[in-house]
């Protein structure tokens, strides 16, 4: 299986654990991620809350890179796959908006490949049972609530997610490693996300509280898919020290990642959850 791959800002940044992971995730699995070459920050943030129009035009770049491929494009940070995701659905509908992008960036699009989460390319491409039979090291013990986020799985209409308001694609993936999967009701709720600078009392309280209900749902961990809500969750926890592991260092994990390079992934996160780890007898 061969992507294009757009791996964004944060994965060579603050979410460089994210980035790692998933490339040794998806080399596990026979993925072949194809980096784009000379990517541009997707925008994020700050892009379409000063510019729509700089917002769409970063995007819109990233689509045209992609599209050279003719593969659908892997994206694995959810502010970057909405960016892109919006933008390609803009080239796709918009005829105006289409060819005023193609006049400023100088391409012309041709809507070949598609653009996909890594959850819908695990799920869909490679199949829960190939991520099971891929493990080495079943991740028993852990009872990890699964966190999509709120940015992830809307809109609906334009994400196609399995449930907008309870989606199950991650929780497939993280059974199919060993874990034992805890239902809570807080999977898609806000962290606080980008207002970590301006608003960060808010931050504290919503990222608290998501702790909270994960500890209470009989939590021993959280697993999320985006650098935003990790660095939240993470960072901002108020004595409660759950550990907040990225999917794909768990998948590293359980496929049987040299411990140096999940030791490198995990000692960068402010809660240590390697103790965690080690106690179940993992590494």
């Amino acid at each position: 299986m061969r992507y294009s791959y757009y791996p964004g800002c944060t994965a060579e940044t603050t979410a460089y654990e994210f980035g790692r992971s998933t490339e040794a995730a998806c080399e596990a699995l026979g993925i072949e991620l194809v980096e784009l070459e000379d990517w541009n920050c997707c925008g994020a943030t700050s892009a379409h809350s000063l510019s729509l129009q700089l917002n769409y035009e970063l995007s819109a770049r990233t689509v045209g890179l992609g599209q050279e491929a003719r593969l659908d494009m892997v994206v694995a940070c959810p502010g970057c796959y909405q960016r892109v995701l919006n933008s390609d659905h803009r080239l796709r509908t918009d005829e105006a908006f289409r060819h005023e992008m193609e006049q400023v960036l100088g391409f012309e699009y041709n809507g070949q490949g598609q653009i996909r989460h890594l959850l819908d390319v695990l799920t869909n491409d490679v199949s829960l049972e190939a991520v099971r039979e891929k493990v080495v090291k079943p991740l028993t013990g852990l009872r990890p609530v699964p966190y999509y986020g709120c940015v992830l799985v809307r809109p609906p209409a334009l994400t196609g997610w399995d449930d907008a308001e309870h989606p199950a694609l991650m929780d497939g993936v993280i059974d199919a490693l060993g874990a034992e999967v805890m239902d809570w009701s807080h999977k898609v709720d806000c962290c606080g996300a980008s207002l970590a600078l301006n608003r960060s009392d808010v931050v504290i309280t919503l990222s608290n509280k998501l702790v909270d209900n994960a500890i209470e749902a009989g939590a021993n961990c959280l697993v999320t898919v985006c650098g935003m809500c990790h660095l939240n969750l993470d960072t901002r926890q108020k004595g409660q020290n759950l550990p907040i592991f990225y999917l794909t260092e768990l998948m590293g994990l359980a496929f049987g990642s040299p411990p140096r390079d999940v030791n490198k992934w995990m000692k960068k996160h402010a809660v240590d959850g390697r103790p965690l780890i080690k106690s179940l007898e993992l590494v």
